[in-house]
């Protein structure tokens, strides 16, 4: 047992190692995808995600919920199978079939043996689902009570209702600020899904991922197949500019529960944005550091007032994020929020240490290793290189600017793009004797 296990640890080892810096290869396909491929045969298997722009921000107003169900039921059914059928006869062959939704992003993952016999079934029933599903009647009806079910259930917490208002202030009326209603859902037909598969899941604006073993051939053959017979939409796939100033608010809303849930934000920034790399790494001084960050050093180590508190710039393909979040004691909320306001600007106005960006860079760079040491994390980042326009060279690229960032480099990314007079903030389970106020 010893050996055995000392056998699989040093296999850990040598995989981990050989995903250290994976080569990326890419092209498009002749159904006008682009791919993005990293050969790999240490392990049998293989990873496929097919990425579409077909995230939540594709929804029209009075109709939120159509992106997120029509991605849902793309394996509730296609041609000559029905949503059994498929799930069996994944399972028969070990295989998993599955997908991830973002405000920007639909995206239908695949998980097989890299054998043949397997491979090709896996393959051919997920070419089915993406090119002739069905959406039928009976698991939409399903699939729209369970989610107004989750979302009657989702109003009743608190962590939920922080969010929707925090993104409300944030985003206003652009459809990141959107959240999906039980009225809307409740009207959504069929014939939605199928308009908007036919608008948004066409060959054109859709990213491939390719990770493990398969060679440069039978990539290319899969990545056709996989597309070769999608609709001809999605020629247009960006989403309205995010305006990037907001003027400062504050809203206190009630609600029974024991903690005060805090969130603090605006706009900030675009996955493409050449501030990235200097506010990641100033980020991870302020909030994004965990015990090390100057949020958690003031609020939770030195005074108790939370157990957790965070901050992080969220890319998306228009301006993401900034958040601010805690959760704390209702009589210490006032409190709390001052000092994160007080330590945000002290951050601001006067910048980070040498000392804590040395710490930084450290971290960051010796702890990226741990973010591409499996498949399904490669096949993550080929996703995102792709759909976001990135450099092949993104994953050497990453830790090398990490450690090339100055301190005046941070001190003015944040001068720039984070105005804390400028912040909309959240309050759900605000003091009571406050309660209701809004500035």
């Amino acid at each position: 047992m010893c050996t055995k296990l000392i056998s699989i640890m040093a296999l850990c080892c040598i995989a981990g190692s050989a995903f250290a810096s994976p080569h990326i290869q890419h092209w498009q396909a002749a159904s006008g995808a682009q791919v993005y491929f990293v050969e790999d045969h240490d392990l049998p298997m293989l990873d496929v995600a097919v990425n579409f722009a077909a995230g939540a921000g594709y929804d029209v107003a009075d109709k939120t919920g159509v992106a997120g169900l029509t991605q849902g039921l793309l394996d509730s059914g296609s041609q000559g199978l029905n949503e059994d059928d498929i799930a069996r006869k994944m399972a028969d062959i070990g295989a998993q079939m599955g997908g991830s939704f973002d405000a920007d992003r639909a995206a239908i993952t695949l998980r097989t043996l890299s054998s043949a016999a397997e491979r090709d079934v896996a393959l051919g029933i997920m070419a089915s689902v993406l090119q002739q599903p069905l959406f039928p009647e009976a698991v939409l009806a399903r699939e729209k009570n369970s989610m107004i079910a989750s979302l009657k259930e989702s109003a009743t917490k608190p962590e939920y209702l922080a969010e929707k208002a925090f993104n409300k202030a944030v985003f206003g009326t652009h459809p990141y600020g959107w959240r999906i209603k039980v009225e809307d859902v409740e009207k959504i037909q069929r014939a939605d899904l199928v308009n908007f598969y036919s608008a948004h899941y066409g060959a054109k604006n859709i990213v491939v991922a390719l990770m493990g073993d398969v060679t440069r051939p039978q990539a290319e053959a899969i990545a056709q197949q996989l597309t070769a017979s999608l609709p001809p939409g999605g020629a247009s796939a960006l989403l309205p500019p995010v305006n990037s100033k907001i003027v400062a608010s504050e809203q206190r809303i009630a609600h029974p529960a024991s903690q005060s849930h805090i969130l603090i934000g605006a706009p900030g920034i675009a996955r493409n944005d050449p501030d990235y790399i200097p506010l990641y790494v100033g980020n991870y001084i302020l909030g994004g550091g965990g015990f090390v960050s100057r949020l958690m050093n003031e609020v939770r180590e030195k005074r108790g007032m939370a157990y957790s508190v965070y901050s992080y710039f969220m890319p998306m393909q228009q301006l993401g994020a900034f958040e601010i979040g805690l959760q704390t004691k209702k009589e210490q909320a006032d409190e709390s929020l001052r000092l994160v306001r007080e330590t945000l600007r002290t951050f601001v106005d006067k910048g980070v240490t040498e000392q804590e960006l040395r710490a930084a860079k450290q971290n960051i760079i010796g702890g990226f290793p741990l973010r591409i040491d499996s498949n399904k994390k490669i096949l993550d980042y080929l996703s995102m290189i792709g759909f976001y326009g990135l450099p092949l060279t993104y994953l050497d690229d990453f830790p090398k600017k990490v450690d090339k960032v100055t301190v005046k480099q941070i001190n003015d990314a944040f001068k720039r793009r984070v105005n804390p007079d400028a912040m909309a903030t959240v309050i759900v389970g605000a003091p009571e004797e406050t309660t209701g106020a809004t500035k």
